[in-house]
């Protein structure tokens, strides 16, 4: 049986890209993290990275070992939250913006509601600013969400850079407005993309509104237009545009978790269960 302790580095390192991140993530010294994997290559008689001066990727058989290793982190997680679970009952209104809302939060939240069978779960996907405005109302009682520019309030669960995209085959014609697909008004990541191109000299028009990431995704993906997104969302099909193509730097975006003033038991455990997904391995992505 491979030592969980050893598995938990590893996939720490193949996720982090090297051992400085890695041991940031667990809170140990490097010199921890690279003892961890030495022992775990010499119980598996196997070179699990490729090491340079200046990156760190995993080989052939690091791959295979990869998703075994999380399955089993994912099980002992389990198995210790249903050991130390407290019995918890009532329901859970949670909001949660479009960028979080795919990739591994859906098992993450059926995992939570595995461990707490007694506690109803109801999720709304929206934009920040709305879903805000309803916790604030008493109509939800958890929002993950982006955070308004300028803002800190909610619990920090990362940043992540704000990137322009736009189809591989669009062109860029000097002299002409930029064409946009932005989300509908009270957007975050529309907010962030207007404040910078008012603070330059491009001239710019909105070709393309959609209330969901997919929309604007997809105008980009189509060359109509190009669209600012988070680093996680660009997919096949799209190129990041950047200073070197005359467009303006953008600001990182901040995905926090906000709760209600008196938060219950329910709402503070399923809190908790979000932050652990969005620092370890498993952050949610799209």
């Amino acid at each position: 049986m491979l030592d969980l302790e050893l598995l938990r580095a590893f996939v720490a390192v193949a996720d982090c890209g090297g051992f400085h991140r890695a041991a940031e993530q667990l809170h140990l010294t490097q010199s921890t993290i690279s003892q961890q994997i030495k022992r775990l290559e010499l119980e598996t008689r196997r070179p699990l990275f490729r090491r340079t001066t200046r990156s760190v990727a995993l080989t052939d058989e690091g791959e295979m070992l990869l998703g075994d290793a999380r399955r089993l982190l994912q099980l002992e997680e389990a198995a210790r939250q249903r050991l130390v679970a407290p019995r918890l009952s009532g329901a859970v209104r949670l909001g949660v913006v479009e960028e979080v809302a795919g990739g591994s939060l859906p098992s993450a939240l059926g995992r939570f509601a595995a461990l707490h069978r007694g506690v109803k779960l109801e999720v709304l996907i929206g934009v920040s600013a709305e879903l805000i405005e309803q916790l604030d109302a008493g109509r939800l009682d958890l929002v993950f969400a982006k955070r308004p520019l300028g803002t800190s309030k909610g619990r920090l669960v990362w940043r992540e850079p704000l990137v322009w995209t736009a189809a591989e085959t669009f062109d860029l014609v000097p002299g002409a407005p930029l064409p946009l697909a932005l989300y509908r008004e009270r957007s975050v990541s529309r907010d962030a993309a207007l404040s910078a191109l008012r603070d330059g000299e491009l001239g710019w028009e909105i070709v393309y509104t959609s209330p969901s990431l997919t929309g604007v995704r997809a105008a980009a993906v189509a060359g109509l237009a190009i669209t600012p997104l988070p680093l996680s969302a660009v997919t096949t099909g799209l190129r990041i545009l950047g200073i070197g193509d005359g467009l303006p730097p953008l600001p990182d975006l901040e995905f926090a978790i906000y709760e209600k003033r008196r938060p219950d038991k329910a709402s503070e455990a399923l809190a908790d269960a979000l932050l652990t997904l969005a620092r370890g391995p498993l952050r949610p992505t799209i």
